[in-house]
């Protein structure tokens, strides 16, 4: 189907089933972002194929204060009804996978409705949740090269990510009285983790965020809807990410990593992604074409 063109974006694919669009979409940045996104009708998940924009990052202006950006991740959830205020500090180009799902696909699994507190937006903007992830990487294979049967898989799979995204949101913490982690500390948690080297350990992130291992993991749960572990292991992958979209070599990538060796490397990143580094940053280039 042709291409629907933006100012700044271009949606080359897309496949629309039931209560939800699935689209290929490219950026062309050729400067930094700073725009208002709103949906009032639909969740709008995205997943980047690609590495975002330097320092990508969100903030509910409605809600929060004005200098409160939050890091936008390999995924993020925008509510419908929510205007989130999008910045970086760098242009460029990217490539994402998006589903708009109907708000009441969604709404039907929540009992009720739920209520979007702080804590629920801000973990919607760095989301590390496998179920979701695999499910946004075959609805892209799907939509770029559609098949026999494309639109009732596609049905399927936006009908399985409804439900990922309800449960998802039910495991977030209300509000600080369960237990959740105060946003500094989420924010110490992320820079570090942005840091080359070997990954942080347990203990080190409870060190810096001056609690015991226990508080943070369960903290850490009720906050983000994820374990730590898996926080830790996505973190570093977005990092290899953006760091295969340069020049550098895969070797010296790998041990700036902190990785004993390009193989230990190769076998996490694939496990992660389903590619070898080499063959990521093969397809990398292909997409930004």
């Amino acid at each position: 189907m042709p291409a629907e063109s933006y100012a700044d974006s271009v949606y080359e694919a897309e496949l629309s089933v039931g209560m939800a669009t699935a689209r290929i979409m490219r950026l062309h940045l050729d400067k930094p972002t700073n725009r208002i996104f709103r949906r009032d009708t639909h969740y709008w998940l995205d997943l980047c194929l690609t590495p975002r924009p330097e320092k990508a990052r969100g903030c509910y202006s409605d809600r929060w204060g004005p200098h409160r950006f939050e890091r936008l991740g390999e995924i993020f959830l925008v509510p419908p009804g929510e205007a989130l205020h999008l910045r970086s500090d760098r242009g460029g180009n990217q490539a994402s996978i998006i589903c708009e799902i109907d708000a009441l696909a969604i709404d039907r699994w929540l009992d009720g409705g739920i209520e979007w507190t702080d804590q629920r937006l801000a973990a919607g903007l760095d989301i590390t949740h496998p179920y979701m992830r695999s499910c946004l990487f075959r609805l892209a294979q799907e939509v770029s090269r559609p098949g026999p049967g494309s639109e009732v898989l596609v049905e399927m799979i936006t009908g399985q990510l409804a439900i990922e995204v309800a449960r998802y949101c039910q495991a977030i913490a209300e509000g600080p009285i369960t237990g959740g982690l105060a946003s500094w500390r989420l924010r110490l948690i992320d820079e570090r983790l942005q840091q080359l080297g070997v990954a942080p350990s347990l203990e080190e992130l409870a060190v810096l965020c001056a609690l015991s291992p226990r508080q943070l993991t369960r903290g850490f749960r009720a906050s983000r809807g994820c374990s730590i572990g898996d926080h830790i292991a996505q973190m570093r992958i977005d990092l290899a990410k953006r760091m295969l979209g340069s020049e550098e070599n895969i070797k010296a990538i790998a041990f700036s990593l902190g990785f004993a060796s390009p193989s230990s490397f190769a076998f996490a990143f694939r496990r992660a992604t389903g590619a070898t580094p080499s063959q990521f940053r093969q397809r990398q280039l292909h997409q930004l074409r």
